[in-house]
Order: C-alpha cells, then sequence, then structure tokens
C-alpha cells in the first residue's frame, strides 16, 4: 500500500449539498425553499408564532408561584464535613461559614450555609451555620459534638 492508494471507507464521507447553483444541481432556482411566502424569505424568525392565532404556550393556564425574596442556600453533607476534617482541611473545634468556604467545601456562602444530615460524624464538631436539618443537629450531638443554627433557618 502506497500513500497515493488511501481512501475513506465507501459512505464514510458526503460532499456538501450546494444550493441555489443553477437547475442541474437539483438545488436551483428557489432552492429547496418552496415558492412565495415568509418561509421562502430571508431573515426568518417564527418560533412559537402560529400565524396571528393566540399560541399554545400562552393558551395554556400558568401554574405556580416563584417568591421573589426566596433565600437560596449553599448545601452540605455532614459526610462531606467529616471527608474535609480527616483531610486536615477544617479544624473540629471550630467549624464556620467562612472556614467552609476558604476550605473549598463549600463554593459560595448564598444567603447562608444549611447542613444535612447524609453521612455521619465520626469525632467532636462544634459547627455554627445559617441553618440545619434536625437530623443533622441530632448526629453532631449524638458524636459529641455542637451545631449552632445563628439565623434563621427557614
Amino acid at each position: 500500500m502506497k500513500l497515493h492508494e488511501l481512501r475513506d471507507n465507501p459512505g464514510a464521507t458526503k460532499r456538501k449539498k450546494r444550493i441555489g447553483r443553477g437547475a442541474g444541481s437539483g438545488m436551483g432556482k428557489t432552492g429547496g425553499r418552496g415558492i412565495k411566502g415568509q418561509k421562502s424569505r430571508s431573515g426568518v424568525a417564527i418560533n412559537g408564532y402560529e400565524g396571528g392565532q393566540m399560541p399554545l404556550y400562552q393558551r395554556l393556564p400558568k401554574r405556580g408561584f416563584n417568591k421573589p425574596n426566596r433565600k437560596a442556600y449553599a448545601v452540605i453533607n455532614l459526610n462531606i464535613i467529616q471527608k474535609f476534617i480527616d483531610a486536615g482541611k477544617l479544624d473540629a473545634a471550630n467549624i464556620t461559614e467562612d472556614t467552609l468556604v476558604a476550605s473549598g467545601a463549600v463554593r459560595r456562602k448564598l444567603d447562608g450555609i444549611r447542613v444535612l444530615a447524609k453521612g455521619a460524624l465520626t469525632g467532636k464538631a462544634t459547627i455554627s451555620v445559617t441553618g440545619a436539618s434536625k437530623a443533622a443537629i441530632e448526629a453532631v450531638e449524638k458524636a459529641g459534638g455542637a451545631l449552632n443554627v445563628t439565623a434563621a433557618a427557614e
């Protein structure tokens, strides 16, 4: 086999369709756009437009409510806190929201940090955060530590 004998597999490549290049190309004159009408023109943008009829998305009822002043909490589980304590990135004696962010356990504080009870703590830990689930508070106290909720959780 020589370099000039190399070929791609049959059917592996397909030639680009050249639109509007004469009647002999099979895609000349109207170029596959049909005759007249909005879609045959350039610059057409008709997403969701139904020709003057009330569009479907406007006909359907709207449900629910998005509270404009809702609080968004950064969430962390107990198993992540334990992992960071074991790795030496967190001091179990004093875990605050700032130390959690500085260690990389949580990316950012948002409106506060909320501790959830997934996983378990193996040793004592003193944690001060904005919010915590009841199960998380029980789990930390069961391990001999304390979980202080500084502000109203909800």
